[in-house]
């Protein structure tokens, strides 16, 4: 970048920091907060029934939630907060909320990476949030779907896990973890397009924003969504808004 734009380092540094500054405090509320736009009840109720045309056991759910690990570089201090010892890395947390019509509908973190995704649930008060706006036009309860690290509620729905599993409780937990996948390509699309994420050497917490410009990126992520729609969109048929629809 510095032959093209005739700029240092430093120069390039100073001038993307503000650049995502300047996104977060613009347009961060569309992931950090209950977005309308997208979560309107007549939405809510397309999004169902897309994921159940899609085989879904479940009829009422409109998304799924999971939370994402990402590496960091081993900080000099607070070393033992960050680690995550089931991925055996230290790292920053985010939970996700993904739509079928590809998109990131919220983002929460980041948190500590040794976090427990259910503590997470508890700490981004998400589910206050579902249980005032998740129900579809006419009054039904609209639920998101995440792993067995999830507990059950009206508005949150998880696999049978307990217990010998009937056939039928086979069968729910088949159909649901086939639509359910599509969670992690969402993740991936984040990370394919800004490769930057991936390189954890270079994501020194105290030097740079690193939960920061993931929060960003996955506000680009959804620009591009808008743009040229993703995999997910194509798999479940449902087409994302335009990006004036998005951003207004």
């Amino acid at each position: 970048m510095i032959p093209i734009f005739g700029r240092s380092v430093s120069e390039l540094s100073i001038i993307s920091n503000e650049v995502i500054d300047w996104i977060y405090t613009e347009h961060g509320h569309r992931v950090t907060q209950w977005n309308h736009s997208i979560l309107d009840p007549t939405l809510l109720s397309t999004y169902a029934n897309a994921i159940f045309d899609k085989g879904a056991a479940l009829d009422n759910c409109f998304g799924f939630i999971d939370g994402t690990v990402r590496p960091i570089c081993r900080p000099v201090v607070n070393q033992r907060t960050v680690y995550n010892g089931h991925k055996r890395v230290h790292s920053l947390k985010f939970q996700s909320v993904t739509l079928p019509n590809g998109l990131i509908a919220h983002l929460f973190g980041p948190v500590e990476g040794r976090m427990h995704d259910a503590r997470m649930l508890a700490v981004s008060q998400l589910y206050d949030d579902l249980e005032v706006f998740a129900f579809n036009p006419a009054g039904r309860e609209m639920c998101l779907y995440g792993d067995p690290a999830y507990p059950l509620r009206v508005h949150l729905q998880a696999p049978f896990r307990f217990g010998i599993l009937t056939r039928d409780m086979e069968i729910f937990n088949e159909s649901m973890s086939a639509v359910r996948s599509s969670v992690e390509w969402l993740f991936a699309d984040v990370i394919n397009y800004f490769k930057f994420l991936d390189f954890k050497k270079n994501l020194k917490i105290g030097l740079s924003q690193v939960g920061k410009m993931y929060l960003v990126c996955a506000i680009l992520r959804n620009a591009l969504t808008c743009l040229y729609s993703n995999t997910t969109a194509g798999y479940f048929g449902v087409d994302p808004p335009t990006l004036n629809e998005y951003f207004s």
